[in-house]
């Protein structure tokens, strides 16, 4: 062997804790007992708190003690060999309502330290919800269309020909005409909305702040329909732009907030808007190329009495509500759109807390996070 080859320099190994930190997977590294020493970003991701509030601290705090985890933990102490289950749900007041698949392995020289990988499950749900409101959004748009041309030109002769009636019939009966004109009019505004999901033109999209948003969409309900909700802003304030169209971004964040506020008219109402970023949420469509990465992510949060069980499994059906007076609308529009921009839109509920959570995607020629203007904290009332 030349001599010069000998010497060439060799290429260092990354430091684990830089491997480690790379992971989309999150892993935390506890001890005997579950007292946690380690864990890497995606982590403190999963679990929504720093570093420093999970280091020493067991993890019985953070997910509940009878739960699966804590019996994988301890036959791992007791076999001294790795472990895995699937299909695993992690549910606490801090995490909420997590499907994963957890992977529990001892780590060899540590004094008995165990490594918990835990893989979130819901990847392969968000594409199902994607392409299931992908598809409620153009059955709808089919029927809205038909709707439109069928049914408003009807309308408006009937409208036309109770106006010449008016004219004729004695002032009594004249309460009969207006209250055609009114319902008339009250269908073709229906008929309006409806005629958004058949509005099939790609979307102008420019970069958003998402902030600006959100700040627009509060102002409007702090005027209107939420005055007696307390509103809690926890922003990261250095997202990238979001690739969107703002006036329909607004659209679905204030008929969210609408409900969420409808949800809960006592005077302790309160919501929460929340935004931040998730490294590694990247989607493969079934039968394409296309991998979808949104990682932006934005949660309206209520203390209402939650969403019942019988609503759940059609809660973005056009024509679905729970209120007295609703149209069954507004969350149909809010999944069409969503879509449109390419996001996923999910929810968690129990009761007092309900999280409906919106991933977009970024502008990709962002170079730079943009701040809001109008944040100097992470975090305001």
């Amino acid at each position: 062997m030349p001599r010069a080859a000998a010497l060439a320099p060799q290429p260092k190994a990354p430091q684990a804790t830089s491997i480690l930190a790379a992971l989309a997977d999150a892993v935390v590294v506890v001890d005997r007992i579950g007292v946690i020493d380690y864990a890497n970003p995606a982590a403190e991701q999963f679990f929504g708190t720093g570093l420093t509030l999970m280091i020493g601290r067991d993890m019985r705090e953070f997910v509940p003690a009878d739960s699966p985890l804590f019996a994988l933990l301890e036959q791992v102490n007791q076999t001294g060999a790795t472990v895995a289950e699937n299909g695993v749900t992690l549910s606490s007041p801090r995490i909420g309502s997590r499907f994963a698949a957890l992977h529990l392995c001892p780590i060899p020289e540590s004094d008995g330290n165990i490594a918990i990988v835990l893989r979130e499950s819901s990847i392969a749900r968000k594409i199902d919800q994607q392409l299931f409101h992908r598809g409620a959004a153009r059955s709808v748009t089919a029927m809205a269309a038909m709707l439109a041309h069928e049914v408003k030109n009807p309308l408006s002769g009937i409208r036309g020909a109770a106006q010449l009636l008016e004219q004729y019939v004695p002032d009594a009966d004249r309460e009969l005409t207006q209250l055609i004109c009114e319902e008339t009019d009250r269908i073709c505004a229906l008929l309006d909305r409806m005629e958004e999901f058949a509005d099939g033109r790609p979307i102008e999209r420019e970069p958003v702040n998402i902030h600006q948003v959100l700040g627009h969409v509060r102002k409007v309900a702090h005027n209107g329909f939420g005055r007696h909700v307390r509103f809690v802003e926890t922003y990261d304030p250095s997202l990238p732009a979001v690739f969107g169209n703002r006036d329909q971004l607004i659209q679905v964040f204030l008929n969210l907030v609408k409900n969420a506020a409808e949800a809960n008219p006592d005077p302790g109402a309160e919501i929460v808007l929340s935004t931040a970023y998730r490294q590694g949420v990247r989607l493969a469509l079934p039968g394409t190329r296309q991998r979808v990465h949104l990682p932006l992510a934005v949660q309206v949060t209520d203390n209402g009495p939650g969403i019942s069980d019988e609503l759940r499994p059609h809660l973005f059906d056009a024509f679905i509500t729970s209120k007295p007076n609703g149209r069954g609308l507004g969350l149909a529009l809010v999944a069409k759109i969503v879509n449109d921009h390419g996001g996923v839109i999910e929810f968690d509920s129990e009761p007092r807390r309900t999280v409906f959570n919106v991933m977009l995607p970024v502008y990709a020629d962002s170079g730079r996070r943009v701040r809001n203007p109008a944040e100097d904290t992470s975090s305001h009332e």
